[in-house]
């Protein structure tokens, strides 16, 4: 071991307590955080005796971005289980949506030696796969020394990003050095990981282009539909704490009341805080969760559901994508664009850097500076549906001409890890 890697191990022993703290504080929302405590380090009850492929994905995002390429590995690998791993309880729930019985699923344990060790002994997987930028030094050389192939899929890496890993160069080099292959979403993430000891970045594109929506989703968004009657709707998605605030109050002021504003917060132990912000405004409100009739009286419908956000999409005039008036990265924007709705970004995108910037020239979406423009911008859009027709349409053939790269990731799984013959 290193010495980078030695005083990084040592780190994690020494914050275990504050890391085990902070479990037991989101707790307090999400008891779910404390189910399951003995993954978290290595220890594991369910066993298979099926050859075995594991993906890891984070949380809720990476994990419907991994949809396309776990339904292919399905088809491909018929012999095979499939193990995903998460690190967030909303992360295990989407797992359990998406694929219920068909996939196993487990917590990554914290990347401490002993625990990845366990972990990789306990599943014995034939190929591992780590959903866009999950770098976790001792899992990966763990992986190494024990001849599991490791491909970084879907693989983004932003400048900002890229920074923080050359101040770490002494750890993060060696362990990008040491996975088996990299598919990167473009030439820019590719020159970046290449330049941080990356083996040669393949650029196959973003899978999460390919992600297709679910027949029930698109139903239940008809059913949305007719709950809320023919009121314009304005979605304001994965939305993040700082930001809410700014745009309940921009639309109290400039929004007529026919108008309705579909609030869906990022985290769900947010639900109460952000209905809080809106019943402070004068808003009337309404939650998802009470069913029932949208009533003609209510400015904010709060979206306190998981996994219904293609729903939303669907029943949505215009939507603003979050996490991107404040420093915080952005949210996907693509699937807003795949079911041809127009899009409404902040300044700050740089998780979806390229995406963003690309769906903007293409005229799918626009970028505004702050919350008051959010507004303003959306309702001209609800007032001019020649405009929104054509955001959405171009939307869509954005969406359409940048799929295939599940395909792609798929060829180079089977280089790494060929179908084994019957």
């Amino acid at each position: 071991m290193n010495i980078a890697r030695a005083c990084y191990s040592i780190g994690w022993l020494l914050l275990l307590p504050v890391v085990l703290a902070r479990l037991i504080w989101r707790a307090r929302l999400q008891p779910e955080y404390l189910r399951h405590l003995g993954e978290r380090f290595g220890r594991y009850a369910c066993a298979d005796s099926r050859p075995l492929i594991w993906i890891h994905a984070v949380s809720v995002g990476e994990t419907r971005a991994a949809q396309p390429l776990v339904e292919q590995l399905l088809r491909t690998y018929p012999g095979h289980r499939l193990l995903i791993t998460h690190m967030t309880p909303t992360g295990r729930d989407t797992s359990e949506s998406l694929w219920g019985s068909r996939v196993a699923r487990a917590y990554l344990p914290y990347d401490l030696p002993f625990a990845t060790r366990a972990f990789l002994r306990h599943w014995q997987p034939r190929l591992g796969i780590l959903m866009e930028t999950e770098l976790w030094p001792n899992l990966i050389v763990a992986c190494h020394q024990q001849r599991v192939p490791l491909l970084l899929a879907n693989a983004r890496l932003s400048e900002r990003s890229a920074r923080g890993y050359r101040r770490l160069s002494a750890l993060a080099m060696p362990a990008l050095g040491q996975l088996s292959a990299v598919a990167a979403q473009t030439e820019d993430d590719a020159t970046r990981l290449g330049e941080l000891g990356a083996p040669q970045p393949h650029v196959v594109g973003n899978i999460k282009f390919d992600v297709s929506i679910p027949p029930a989703a698109l139903l239940l968004g008809d059913n949305f539909r007719q709950q809320i009657g023919p009121r314009p709707v304005l979605l304001a998605a994965s939305t993040r704490e700082g930001e809410e605030a700014p745009l309940l109050t921009a639309f109290a002021r400039l929004a007529p009341p026919a108008c309705l504003l579909l609030l869906v917060p990022r985290h769900p132990q947010r639900f109460d805080e952000v209905a809080a912000l809106a019943t402070r405004q004068g808003l009337p409100l309404q939650r998802r969760s009470e069913g029932g009739p949208v009533q003609a009286s209510t400015r904010v419908w709060l979206g306190d559901s998981m996994g219904e956000m293609a729903a939303y999409y669907r029943v949505a005039d215009v939507a603003f994508v979050g996490g991107s008036l404040l420093p915080l990265g952005g949210q996907n924007l693509i699937e807003a664009c795949a079911q041809g709705v127009p899009v409404l970004i902040g300044p700050h995108t740089f998780n979806f850097a390229a995406a963003s910037a690309e769906a903007t020239a293409a005229g799918a979406a626009e970028r505004v500076e702050d919350a008051e423009a959010v507004i303003t911008r959306a309702l001209a859009l609800l007032s001019n549906a020649p405009a929104r027709q054509a955001m959405g349409d171009a939307g869509r053939a954005f969406s359409d001409r940048h799929r295939g790269a599940t395909a792609r990731t798929l060829a180079l799984v089977q280089t790494l890890y060929p179908i084994p013959r019957a």
